[in-house]
């Protein structure tokens, strides 16, 4: 049977929680509406401030912090987003997580050797593979996927392997 062996690294878990976020409409409008609400109300403070008391500077000074706040609070949050992925783990979660993983298909299952111990997925279990430029995903839950880091495969055919274990989940999932 097929077999690949590649690690999976702190970078790759970040950028698939990132690749969800991207593609999750809800989190979306809540990054614009950050992005334009505060600055809006901040804008409306500048606007009293110059038509009640006729302070420029005020204005000018409330006016660069709203414009900076809707350019930088996106660079921001994403900061604060990757914090929030990796306090969600434990440090024994993490050492478990990151490392070299090897993956075999079976003709019942997925078998997944890694840090963590090993891990049999029935093919009914998975959804469908997924490939981009730099990464193939193997969904096994709507919000979770095993990661496969084109860069950091080692050993065996990342292409054949995906392409067969797309066979098996269409196949018996």
């Amino acid at each position: 049977m097929l077999e690949i062996e590649y690690e999976f690294r702190e970078k790759d878990l970040v950028h698939f929680n990132e690749l969800r976020l991207a593609n999750d409409p809800a989190m979306q409008k809540k990054i614009r509406q950050n992005r334009l609400l505060v600055p809006g109300v901040m804008l409306v403070f500048g606007l009293f401030y110059y038509v009640y008391y006729v302070d420029m500077m005020t204005t000018a000074y409330i006016t660069l912090l709203a414009m900076g706040w809707g350019v930088a609070s996106p660079f921001i949050m994403k900061i604060d987003l990757r914090r929030q992925f990796f306090n969600k783990y434990t440090e024994a979660e993490k050492k478990a997580m990151f490392g070299i993983h090897q993956l075999k298909i079976e003709p019942e299952y997925l078998l997944e050797k890694s840090p963590g111990g090993k891990h049999k997925t029935p093919w009914a279990e998975m959804l469908r593979v997924e490939r981009h430029k730099e990464y193939v995903y193997i969904y096994v839950d709507i919000n979770a996927a095993i990661v496969i880091p084109r860069e950091t495969v080692k050993n065996g055919d990342l292409k054949a392997f995906a392409k067969q274990v797309e066979s098996m989940i269409d196949r018996l999932g």
